[in-house]
């Protein structure tokens, strides 16, 4: 990347940082980043890096990137069968990244159980240790020294009080979210917390199991209403990684 483009990128995640996590012009953080964006060419306008309680953490298509930019020949991942109980969701993957055709491969393992991997991916153990394993693999090749997202887990999530909420008999909300009261606290809690709205109402749709939201209980919306409040007070930042991880291209508002 010629010094220009680089020049330029810094001054742009540098603006967006300040602006998605409310850094001040002097903050120890944003120097970091600029390290990180002319030695990798990181953008935080695409998610390749993310704060998280006060630390840049990389994500896995930030390296997927930098690995296609610097044509990477390839990678092979396997299971590990002995660090492994499938009937308790533990699984262990190791996987090989190859710089080129020669190279002799860097190594690097992930595993990933209920105990340690978010409740909202739990059943996706396997899928989680094989990224884990892959991201481990990418940042020893091309010398990465800040942990990537996917390998920390749950740290700083509050855990919820059930994912499932309690059968009761449904009432439809006819596209109101839960009612009109259910509706202005979730509005409120997204302008008090500067949240992207789309992202809100995917992470509902998800949290209430619904296909949409219009089909959620306005029990499940208040329980969703409720955890969004305890979490944004708790740990913005982790808020903030947990929406991230949705596509930005849904349609509607919460």
């Amino acid at each position: 990347m010629s010094t220009t483009k680089n020049a330029a990128l810094c001054r742009r995640n540098r603006r967006l940082a300040r602006q998605k996590w409310g850094l001040e012009p002097n903050h120890p953080l944003l120097p970091a980043l600029k390290s990180l964006t002319e030695d990798f060419v990181l953008s935080v306008s695409a998610n390749d890096v993310i704060l998280l309680q006060n630390s840049w953490f990389i994500t896995h298509a930030g390296l997927l990137r930098i690995a296609k930019r610097n044509r990477c020949s390839g990678m092979r991942v396997q299971f590990v069968p002995e660090l492994s109980d499938t009937a308790a969701h533990r699984f262990a993957f190791e996987s090989t990244v190859f710089k080129s055709k020669t190279c002799q491969g860097f190594v690097g393992f992930g595993d990933a159980d209920p105990s340690n991997v978010s409740f909202l991916v739990h059943g996706a153990e396997m899928r989680v240790a094989e990224t884990r394993a892959v991201n481990r693999a990418l940042r020893k090749a091309y010398g990465i020294g800040i942990c990537s997202i996917e390998e920390v887990g749950s740290f700083g999530e509050p855990a919820p009080t059930s994912r499932e909420p309690k059968k009761l008999p449904p009432h439809p909300v006819n596209g109101n979210y839960g009612g009109p009261k259910v509706r202005d606290r979730l509005c409120q809690l997204i302008r008090q917390h500067q949240l992207d709205a789309n992202l809100v109402k995917s992470y509902a749709v998800d949290f209430c199991g619904a296909k949409t939201l219009r089909d959620a209980t306005r029990e499940q919306v208040e329980g969703f209403v409720a955890h969004l409040a305890d979490w944004a007070e708790k740990d913005r930042n982790a808020l903030l990684c947990q929406l991230n991880s949705y596509p930005a291209s849904q349609e509607g508002a919460a």
